[in-house]
């Protein structure tokens, strides 16, 4: 039997991101909605990435001669309508029948960038085509095929890509116990690798771990020049950063950016909570290169949480999703209306007419 991932194109009337969630498991196949939930282990790691936001609080402030906050900002030089961009999630398609072409329109529409996984359900020039005028990013999933690596990079660059994301946290996969108890194997084709002759097979029928085996295992700050060679200049973006240290080493290899991140809770299990993290690594980085921040954003307050400790933006996976199985296009840009009109309200209560007065937000850890 053929999979069927959902048809639905309408705007969202959203009360809140985890209801969204609620009506997205129970109108999806088991399986599907398993990969895309789940986290690795007994899910630890992920519950922490949004009860972690919990504990940081920021202090309002009063008297600021603030009504119209100002949620524009830019990244590489790219105009975004607010510090929300998409994170690079595998198979869309899973969500719906059209994939990562239909979700690129709508992260288009609210004026974002979107960001294509290696293990996409759609071609990197397809989703190219199918929203022209869209900023996007490529993640790359290293191979030990270098023939493939410069495929994927050489697809990049002539369909106009802005970025590329080299995923640093992913050389294998976390012990994923939601796809062991549904018997999950990937029901679609993922297009880059079925586009190119030697890679081997395109993904469909195999699990996850079976997808990470194929890739390299021995990732090392060698690859960020190679990479960035490969892609013709383009900037590369190490996504997994999780140590202060790491970040440090990253750029002085030629990082054009950092990404921190706990692969939304499913690599290590046990790992800290990516907002945890985020403080000191940022503290480190000290403004050199952009610092992209995702794991667990679920509300406008946990986006203006990760910017006042020091994100200059942060990506939003599942919830993205969310948006394009409920309602396509417009679902996805939905949930960054929604988004933004938490952010707004946030944003005029603690004084910040703009991002970056949000970045300088006081903010406190009431754990500690």
């Amino acid at each position: 039997m053929t999979y069927q991932g959902s048809t639905k194109e309408e705007k969202l009337n959203i009360i809140d991101l985890p209801r969204l969630r609620d009506a997205v498991k129970r109108d999806t196949e088991a399986g599907a909605f398993g990969y895309v939930d789940g986290g690795s282990s007994d899910e630890q790691v992920l519950r922490d990435n949004e009860q972690a936001f919990r504990h940081y609080q920021l202090i309002p402030r009063m008297l600021q001669d603030i009504a119209a906050p100002d949620l524009s900002t830019t990244l590489f030089d790219i105009p975004l309508t607010m510090p929300v961009i998409a994170a690079p999630i595998a198979a869309h398609g899973l969500m719906h029948q059209d994939g990562e072409q239909v979700t690129v329109k709508g992260v288009g529409a609210a004026g974002s960038i979107f960001s294509l996984s290696t293990y996409g359900n759609s071609r990197i020039a397809d989703v190219a085509s199918a929203a022209p005028d869209t900023p996007k990013f490529f993640q790359l999933y290293m191979s030990r095929d270098d023939d493939f690596n410069q495929y994927l990079l050489d697809e990049a660059v002539n369909n106009g890509y802005k970025a590329i994301i080299l995923t640093a946290d992913a050389t294998l996969g976390g012990y994923r116990e939601a796809d062991i108890i549904n018997n999950f194997t990937f029901p679609l084709p993922m297009e880059n690798l079925a586009a190119f002759s030697n890679a081997a097979g395109s993904g469909e029928g195999l699990g996850i771990a079976d997808i990470y085996a194929r890739a390299k295992q021995d990732l090392s700050l060698r690859d960020i020049k190679k990479v960035k060679e490969m892609a013709h200049g383009l900037p590369v973006i190490v996504k997994g950063i999780q140590d202060p240290d790491d970040a440090l080493a990253a750029i002085a290899a030629g990082a054009d950016g950092i990404w921190v991140s706990n692969h939304g809770g499913r690599e290590l299990n046990g790992a800290p909570a990516s907002i945890d993290t985020l403080a000191a690594i940022a503290k480190a980085v000290n403004r050199r290169v952009p610092v992209i921040f995702d794991s667990g954003i679920r509300r406008g307050e946990d986006v203006a949480k990760a910017l006042a400790l020091g994100a200059d933006v942060v990506a939003l996976g599942r919830p993205m999703l969310w948006g394009l199985n409920q309602g396509g296009a417009a679902g996805v840009q939905s949930v960054y209306e929604h988004l933004a009109t938490e952010l707004k309200i946030v944003m005029q209560l603690t004084g910040a007419h703009t991002v970056a007065e949000l970045q300088r937000a006081k903010i406190i850890n009431a754990k500690f």
